[in-house]
């Protein structure tokens, strides 16, 4: 009897299971530092201690997305171990920071299935949520991945697709209960933008761009202890450059539209997402943004405003999304719809 793990294949998938990850991981300082310095990160909540206690909170949390990443890289061994791509993102809602010394675990359920028409493959949907050492949930969200089948020969399950929420409802967001603004340092945070000083329809340029590494990715990868195997092993790939995980291009995206969105401090929810197109070392990404919507909170000082956030590569250019075939243009890396939240 093998001791050690194949990862499961699309075949071991059914409707209604529920897996409880290994391994939980303990936050620390260290985990800050190293995402600080793989990204351009300098959201002011997450980076000094008294601008979030001016805010109400007893220190900085972390990172929004190293919550996201903890959560999601306990899965990778019992959901996409043996996946081709990981597809899309939605209803994702951050329940409560994760601060230094918190302690996140992770559990999915299944939630459809679907062989794609090669046979070879097929797509799985779960929805997964991140827990602390007190069992309060700190992050759900449902995602979607195309998995390699052990057997093309194997019998395709019924297919079930799951209907999703097209957009996270602002009533189902939820703010930490001591967070507060009105001692908000718009020197402090960078920039002077409130959240009435954005329009629906604007769209932002975050001029920044940066090269990414074979060693970056890899780092990130693992300090998120993700081991899918297109990630780190050439050999699962055919031969092919490894894969960006797609992690990696959502924080750099999300860090570089710090030039434009320094207040955007909070993610609230994940409506939407889409990798539209592979992420590999010496790829230069930049990242652009669009505001879609603005939802008021009824918590003082504070309201939420919906984002699409664009990573592409050359040949794309900012504001260029699609091309005359509706597909995504050639270069855009990430489509990302979310909710942040943003002093009024």
């Amino acid at each position: 009897m093998s001791k050690t793990n194949p990862g499961r294949f699309f075949e071991d998938y059914a409707v209604g299971d529920v897996i409880e990850h290994a391994v939980p991981r303990t936050v620390s300082g260290g985990e800050r530092a190293v995402y600080h310095a793989l990204y351009p990160a300098r959201h002011a909540l997450y980076s000094s201690d008294e601008f979030a206690r001016d805010c109400g909170l007893h220190e900085a949390p972390m990172d929004d997305l190293i919550a996201f990443h903890l959560v999601f890289g306990k899965t990778v061994p019992d959901i996409s171990l043996n996946a081709v791509a990981n597809l899309g993102y939605a209803e994702g809602r951050f329940l409560r920071p994760v601060f230094l010394g918190d302690t996140i675990r992770s559990r999915s359920e299944i939630i459809g299935v679907k062989e794609n028409s090669n046979g070879k493959t097929g797509v799985v949907y779960v929805r997964t949520t991140g827990s602390n050492q007190m069992g309060e949930d700190v992050l759900t969200y449902v995602r979607w991945v195309m998995v390699r089948k052990r057997d093309a020969a194997s019998a395709a399950p019924e297919p079930i697709v799951p209907e999703l929420a097209r957009v996270v409802d602002p009533k189902d967001l939820v703010l930490p209960d001591d967070l507060r603004f009105d001692l908000y340092d718009f020197t402090q945070s960078g920039e002077p933008h409130r959240w009435g000083d954005y329009e629906i329809g604007e769209k932002i340029d975050h001029v920044d761009r940066v090269t990414v590494e074979e060693v970056d990715h890899m780092l990130a990868t693992r300090l998120w202890q993700n081991t899918a195997k297109v990630h780190f092993d050439v050999t699962a790939r055919d031969g092919a450059p490894r894969l960006i995980y797609g992690g990696h291009v959502i924080s750099l995206a999300r860090t570089l539209s710090f030039n434009g969105l320094a207040n955007a401090q909070m993610i609230l929810g994940l409506n939407a997402g889409a990798h539209a197109a592979p992420c590999m070392a010496g790829m230069t990404v930049g990242a652009w943004s669009e505001v879609l919507d603005k939802a008021d909170l009824n918590r003082e000082g504070m309201a939420a405003i919906r984002l699409r956030l664009v990573a592409y590569a050359d040949p794309a250019v900012p504001f260029d999304l699609t091309g005359e075939d509706g597909k995504y243009a050639p270069g855009v890396l990430l489509d990302l719809d979310y909710w942040a939240l943003m002093p009024t």
